[in-house]
């Protein structure tokens, strides 16, 4: 478990990730997996149904579709972990992140309904990653036509989620939960 608790070198992903990356402190990402987790389900706790529907702008997405958007994501990245960590070679497309939001209806979804949706998801991540052989975790793929570790994708979904509870906090005025 040693490699879970150091963050990916620069070469075990894209520079396009270190965006999420940095958002992540050192130590085990599986803890970050679980307290991010909590954090986020706590956070959509505290809405209603009814704000769901809201956008701080008719171009943005809405509360759901931000929802949708990371268990779209954190499957999406779960799969490439899979994937790599079992030592498969081939390389993995790159996602279209506004198509999947379009095509996953979302909005017709209830907001209670996606945060438990993304709170079994989540469980099923950390025990995912938790379960991982250590050698796993430096195992490096190609998605997307560029390098990807085991390791970055845990960073990847913790970074991501965090980078999204902060848009929500400014933009929709969603205050963070702890």
């Amino acid at each position: 478990m040693a490699t879970a608790m150091h963050r990916p070198d620069a070469a075990e992903y894209s520079p396009y990730f270190a965006r999420y990356i940095d958002r992540v402190p050192e130590g085990d990402i599986v803890a970050q997996l679980r307290e991010n987790g909590a954090t986020l389900d706590a956070t959509l706790a505290a809405l209603d149904d009814a704000r769901g529907a809201h956008r701080p702008d008719p171009a943005k997405w809405s509360v759901s579709q931000i929802v949708g958007h990371l268990i779209d994501v954190e499957r999406v990245f779960v799969h490439r972990a899979l994937h790599i960590a079992r030592g498969d070679t081939a390389p993995m497309s790159s996602f279209d992140q506004d198509e999947y939001a379009a095509a996953a209806g979302s909005d017709a979804r209830r907001l209670s309904d996606l945060r438990e949706e993304l709170r079994a998801l989540r469980e099923s991540t950390i025990r995912f990653f938790a379960a991982l052989p250590a050698g796993a975790w430096t195992r490096i793929g190609v998605a997307g036509g560029k390098d990807l570790s085991v390791r970055a994708t845990a960073h990847i979904i913790v970074g991501h989620a965090w980078h999204h509870l902060q848009a929500l906090a400014e933009r929709y005025d969603v205050p963070t939960i702890r």
